[in-house]
């Protein structure tokens, strides 16, 4: 019989307040985990650090109760033949508690000793984004001017993945990384916002950059026109979110002012593309490193609570550049996360219709079926519901071509106090779930350094019920 995967997202913090030996026995023996999902380059909280939601949720049974002062980058030695080309040469983690401490060189050795399997697991942006925990401040010269800029021609607060010199870094931090450690695997995640998408959720989009327009241009893409035709949907989003009547409402408006302005959906097009080719990028150069070496993709949860972003990224694709996905559903936390998605809508074209009606069409539409409106983010989201239909749909969407281990949410971080508490329950119905609507695992997430021992035992008990420990 084939070893499940049971996998959980953690921070190289956690190896140095518990020490490395306390943790993989602990996550090994008691909870059944054999996949180390291991975060080894972030600026953000919730990738390299400790709680960031423990003034509301409190500190977990075991690591260190503090907040830790992160500073972020690289918690592994970066190899300096790889960064000849790129500006990011240097992004060794500052952080004293990694003074002379090499995070892949601590673990690898000591996990793959218990029979336990190390992935490296990456996301973009690397920093600043909001609920994420975020460095105060980001110590690499010149990444300023490497920035997106927007339709007015502003700096943005993200990297443009268009920027040769911070695409090259994406790749050489990863090539040194597969090359230079005996990794089992790769877990990639990809979540920025698109033009239309930025525009709904109230922002200037971009990438107007000067590398970003070069690209489009060589596509044969009119740039002007295009910034044009947003510009215009950026004024009518303002108007609607400002509350003007319009004679046709809000949503034919909308679509009107879209139909008259193609431009936009061909600047969405182009952005969208160039995102995805980092994706297949990544996917090639670790196959061209080591050919039989897992690489998958962490999947925002937008994906299926967003109408643009589910039709833009269907499941059959991402098998093209994909080993495995993990589909995110942190289901206690998903109300919240609704609830804001619906928000934007509600805000702008679709605001002459009342909140519950415009969430039950959206679950109708994209296949849930969960609380009303107001009492979502109290309750949450049923794993025998929501955790089963998103891997059953995922199951579905990449017909065998890809594996399919399911994001479980265990204490994902809250931002606000009447958001759905996990519990050992939530997490045990998540795994059964999964299981049973035929996915191939799980990943626990997003941070073991948040994760109560008590809810954990949930996976354990799922674990012994199927067999599979």
């Amino acid at each position: 019989m084939t070893a499940p995967f049971v996998g959980i997202q953690i921070s190289p913090i956690s190896f140095v307040d518990e020490g490395v030996d306390t943790v993989l026995d602990t996550l090994q023996n008691r909870v059944g985990v054999n996949v180390l999902m291991l975060g080894t380059v972030s600026w953000l909280g919730l990738k390299s650090g400790r709680s960031i939601s423990h003034e509301l949720d409190g500190w977990p049974d075991h690591g260190v109760p503090e907040p830790y002062q992160m500073r972020g980058g690289a918690y592994f030695e970066p190899d300096p033949r790889y960064y000849a080309d790129t500006f990011m040469a240097d992004y060794r983690s500052r952080d004293p508690e990694f003074a002379g401490k090499d995070i892949l060189k601590m673990v690898v050795p000591e996990a793959h000793e218990r029979g336990m399997k190390v992935y490296i697991e990456l996301m973009e942006p690397f920093f600043k984004y909001a609920g994420h925990g975020s460095a105060a401040s980001v110590e690499i010269p010149t990444l300023g001017q490497a920035m997106e800029v927007d339709l007015f021609g502003r700096i943005g607060g993200e990297p443009s993945t268009s920027n040769p010199g911070y695409r090259k870094w994406i790749h050489s931090m990863i090539e040194d990384q597969v090359r230079n450690h005996d990794l089992d695997g790769v877990m990639w995640c990809n979540e920025r916002n698109s033009p239309l998408d930025t525009l709904i959720r109230g922002g200037a989009p971009g990438d107007f950059s000067e590398a970003s327009r070069r690209e489009a241009i060589e596509r044969g893409v009119d740039v002007e026109a295009c910034r044009q035709a947003l510009l215009r949907l950026y004024d009518f989003m303002q108007e609607a979110a400002a509350g003007k009547r319009f004679a046709d409402g809000p949503l034919v408006t909308f679509l009107r002012v879209l139909l008259d302005n193609p431009e936009a959906l061909i600047w969405e097009k182009f952005w969208l593309e160039r995102n995805k080719d980092l994706d297949r990028e990544l996917y090639g150069l670790v196959k061209w490193c080591k050919p039989h070496l897992p690489f998958g993709l962490n999947v925002w949860n937008r994906n299926h609570f967003n109408l643009l972003r589910r039709a833009q990224w269907p499941w059959r694709e991402q098998t093209r550049y994909a080993d495995f996905v993990k589909p995110i559903t942190y289901q206690h936390q998903a109300g919240e996360i609704w609830h804001r998605e619906v928000g934007f809508l509600r805000s702008t074209i679709l605001r002459d219709f009342e909140p519950d009606e415009t969430s039950r069409a959206l679950f109708r539409v994209l296949g849930l079926n969960e609380a009303p409106f107001d009492e979502v983010i109290a309750a949450g989201m049923d794993p025998d519901t929501y955790v089963y239909g998103q891997c059953a749909d995922a199951v579905r969407g990449v017909d065998g071509q890809a594996k399919v281990y399911m994001g479980v949410g265990v204490d994902a971080p809250r931002t606000r106090p009447d958001t759905a508490t996990c519990s050992r329950d939530i997490v045990y119905r998540s795994v059964m779930a999964t299981y049973r609507a035929g996915g191939d695992g799980v990943v626990l997430a997003p941070n073991y350094a948040s994760m109560h021992l008590a809810h954990l035992d949930g996976v354990a008990e799922a674990l012994d019920e199927l067999g599979l420990r």
